[in-house]
């Protein structure tokens, strides 16, 4: 079942003006629950309009929003419950930080929603663990942390009201590659804890192979492609032709088949290329090239 379904999804900035960009145009797509999907696309695809949509962060110009089957728009009085359902992690949310305390920072949102003080605290506790922050820290100021740590005590606060969709845009943006590691291993703990349905936004090819298990291309505000990530990044010329790039292992094993190498040109993980480049060693390939 689909915990995510847009229908003919527009949506225009300025509309009516000379400055009018329509910036999602016409996107249908079904996300089923407990995916975790990669979000690509270049500098003003559309991609982050896009997932703003999904806790109504925006309303579609045209088109319809559904979360878990309920048209999000059909009752605005009721947009803010959505708000709960999915939980966006905008990019560098360390920015976001304003509470004196770690506890009160991650506790912020599930105090809005109404939650008893024993249910935020176990909350509280638990998100800080998911993202590797210790519960001995949380009296400590958030703005004593390094960026790093800032960026993981704002997306415990994401989680710690449970959402079913955790969207994530660009959660690793400016990290070096040890950050970003720890940053998206965690988010998958989690995912594989939670069980939930988590959109990560990424510039990363890299990040997005390791990570998801399918992927969202965006492309001049259009769906250009979902499905699995294999199938995706087996489209190289025309993601390269969109101003994208695959990873880098996908690009070296394509030249080896082109060279005429027996190896499959679709591998876009390290571990699966090294189990590769092991059977033909074993087999001899290559050894005398």
């Amino acid at each position: 079942m689909s915990v995510i379904k847009l229908e003919h999804v527009s949506y225009i900035y300025s509309q009516g003006t000379p400055f009018e960009k329509t910036a999602v145009d016409d996107v249908c797509l079904e996300v089923e629950k407990g995916a975790i999907v990669g979000v690509i696309g270049h500098t003003g695809s559309g991609k982050s309009t896009l997932v703003q949509h999904l806790n109504a962060l925006l309303q579609p110009t045209s088109g319809k929003v559904y979360i878990d089957g309920v048209d999000m728009w059909a009752d605005p009085k009721k947009v803010r419950e959505f708000r709960f359902k999915v939980g966006l992690v905008f990019q560098y949310p360390e920015y976001q930080l304003f509470e004196e305390s770690i506890y009160k920072d991650v506790a912020f949102g599930p105090a809005n929603m109404g939650l008893s003080q024993q249910e935020i605290d176990e909350r509280v506790r638990q998100a800080v663990q998911a993202v590797g922050i210790s519960t001995a820290e949380l009296d400590k100021s958030p703005f004593e942390l390094s960026g790093g740590q800032k960026r993981r005590v704002a997306i415990a606060g994401v989680m710690a009201m449970r959402p079913e969709v955790l969207v994530l845009d660009e959660p690793t943006a400016g990290l070096d590659p040890r950050g970003r590691e720890l940053i998206l291993g965690q988010i998958k703990e989690y995912h594989q804890a939670a069980g939930n349905t988590v959109l990560l936004v990424s510039h990363s090819m890299e990040d997005i192979a390791n990570y998801a298990g399918k992927a969202l291309v965006m492309n001049s505000g259009k769906l250009y492609l979902y499905d699995e990530v294999a199938a995706v990044f087996s489209h190289q010329q025309e993601l390269t032709g969109m101003g994208l790039s695959v990873p880098q292992v996908a690009r070296i094993f394509t030249l080896l088949a082109q060279k005429g190498y027996p190896v499959n040109p679709n591998v876009f993980r390290v571990e699966d290329a090294v189990l590769q480049l092991k059977t033909l060693l074993e087999k001899g390939v290559g050894t005398n090239a």
